[in-house]
């Protein structure tokens, strides 16, 4: 975690890769960022991890989840209670089942 940054209470890091979370990002209360999967195309279902990165000055809101490899962008707002399974482009509002892009945001100077 880089300075300034949040976890709000009962976030879930489950780090079995890492999480990497920029200055000034905020993680809400509830959310959970998976870094571990399972490969259900094989019988044995083996253990596939991706690290997540959370860029400097987004927001990731209330119970949100975010899927291993996930990368959420500088500045970038994830809608509360939203599925991430693919990357949230910087400055942007993403949100939805599963997230997508909604608008672009200004960025801030």
């Amino acid at each position: 975690m880089a300075d300034d940054s949040v976890l709000g209470d009962y976030v879930d890091c489950y780090c079995v890769a890492p999480v990497n979370i920029g200055k000034h990002a905020v993680i809400s209360q509830y959310s959970f960022l998976c870094t571990a999967s399972h490969d259900y195309n094989d019988v044995g279902h083996p253990l596939v991890v991706a690290p997540i990165d959370v860029g400097e000055h987004a927001w990731v809101t209330a119970d949100v989840f975010i899927a291993p490899g996930v990368v959420v962008g500088e500045g970038a707002v994830v809608q509360v209670r939203s599925v991430v399974l693919k990357d949230v482009e910087p400055w942007s509002l993403a949100g939805g089942h599963p997230a997508k892009l909604l608008k672009q945001r200004v960025k801030a100077s």
